[in-house]
């Protein structure tokens, strides 16, 4: 289905970039204005990309104004505004336009709140990021290089337009977005940016920078094709221990059996064995975190599942993710060892409680296994397949053994008692007993049980 038309609400076909350009031309041409497409538009056009949002940079110009007048010609709602940063969005269907007037900015250090003045185009394009993101291309495709960026781009690396400890400070989230597009692109660094990381590294943090925009990058990073690398980059650039000190920890922790690396590599390897899905990739991330705080001199770290659990929850609430994400990954962090220590000897019941415990999250939990495994010198990955197989068995088992059959209300029935903890106890035990085989998955044969067995 198409995007929603934004004139009605009615499903449309998203514009192709030829018709977005040339509206766009129309409404510059219409106001005598001079405009370019600037960035990720440009630079993910040249990889052979997608990129559907482009950025519209107005030279001498008022972007506000080429805004409402695109939004006229392409039929969509009038544009939405930004006073703060000076821009206005357009959305059309498949594509957000963002308008800016060519501008320069200065921050207060303590904040990032911009002090925001008329610039050049030129002026405009080294106050940017990148120089892969400096390249501008008119309305008919073709492309200009002001800066550079197109050599950069063949040389596959990420360079800054001036001195990276200026670029960094104007906007340091600019040093988590130069670890993204590393791990995105499979660019590398220029050779000054990791310096200018580790002496900014203490400004990636509030009022300067929302941790709600840190957290943005992370997500991006998290469930690229490199995720290890962008670890890495945190790594090396001094910034991975005041983001995520839980992982920082890891490091030097030596672990034996299968294992061939410390914590912090083997967590690494994990993460990169893991499909690009942000919870599993999250539970990954965390999934050994306990281990420094439960290390014993015999190499054991009983209960790390446990305390990982507890540090996965503060770390990203203090990251600031959604909570049903959080929640998600605390529950894979809990369950990660159960699979690894399955054995073919298992019991169907032993097999229907890891189902019933991992609930919606048991093909994550099963993801996060393998990729654990896999991170070791585990001599038998294929018990994951067996596993597999006999958690699919028992799902589909009609009537079903893993849902709950008798009501806290039947129980209070059938044995005379008031509402109370040995209602709950009663109803967990016969759920065991279904899910062992000793009941029929029936509620009346659970009832029954309960009424014959006074001594449950």
């Amino acid at each position: 289905m198409g995007a929603e038309d934004p004139r009605g609400g009615i499903p449309a076909d998203p514009l192709d970039d030829t018709l977005l350009r040339g509206l766009l031309k129309q409404s510059a041409s219409g106001l005598g204005v001079k405009a370019w497409i600037v960035g990720g538009y440009v630079r993910d056009r040249l990889l052979g990309r997608p990129y559907p949002n482009p950025d519209v940079v107005v030279e001498g110009g008022d972007a506000g104004a080429l805004a409402r007048r695109f939004a006229d010609l392409a039929g969509a709602q009038p544009p939405v505004t930004f006073e703060r940063f000076g821009t206005a969005q357009v959305t059309v269907p498949g594509h957000l336009v963002e308008f800016v007037t060519a501008r320069a900015e200065s921050y207060a250090a303590e904040s990032r709140k911009p002090a925001v003045r008329p610039a050049t185009l030129d002026e405009d394009l080294r106050r940017r990021d990148f120089t892969v993101n400096t390249l501008i291309m008119d309305f008919d495709g073709n492309i200009q290089d002001r800066l550079g960026g197109k050599a950069d781009l063949e040389a596959r690396i990420l360079r800054t337009p001036t001195d990276p400890v200026d670029t960094f400070a104007d906007d340091p989230l600019r040093m988590l977005r130069a670890v993204r597009f590393a791990a995105e692109l499979g660019f590398e660094l220029a050779p000054d940016l990791l310096p200018a990381m580790r002496r900014l590294s203490d400004r990636l943090s509030p009022p300067v920078v929302s941790l709600e925009r840190v957290a943005g990058e992370m997500r991006l990073m998290l469930v690229s094709e490199r995720p290890a690398r962008a670890l890495e980059l945190l790594d090396s650039g001094g910034l991975l221990e005041g983001l995520i000190p839980e992982l920082a920890a890891c490091k030097g922790i030596a672990q034996g059996g299968y294992h061939t690396h410390d914590v912090y590599g083997h967590t690494l390897l994990t993460v990169a064995g893991t499909p690009p899905d942000l919870v599993v990739r999250l539970a990954a991330l965390f999934h050994d975190v306990g281990k420094p705080l439960t290390a014993t001199s015999d190499g054991a770290f009983t209960g790390h599942e446990e305390v990982g659990a507890n540090l996965a929850r503060i770390a990203l609430e203090r990251l600031r993710f959604a909570q049903r994400d959080i929640d998600m990954v605390v529950a894979l962090v809990r369950l990660h060892l159960r699979p690894v220590y399955y054995k073919s000897e298992w019991s169907d019941g032993a097999i229907r409680r890891l189902a019933r415990d991992a609930g919606r999250e048991l093909e994550r939990m099963m993801q996060l296994a393998r990729a654990d495994i896999h991170a070791s010198a585990y001599p038998e990955p294929q018990k994951l397949d067996e596993l597999q197989t006999r958690l699919e068995s028992v799902l589909a088992e009609r009537p079903s053994r893993i849902t709950p059959l008798i009501s806290g209300q039947e129980i209070m029935k059938v044995r005379g008692i008031e509402p109370g903890p040995e209602v709950g106890r009663l109803k967990r035990r016969l759920e065991e007993l279904v899910m062992d085989g000793e009941i029929a998955p029936d509620a009346r044969a659970a009832a029954a049980y309960l009424e014959t067995h006074p001594e449950l």
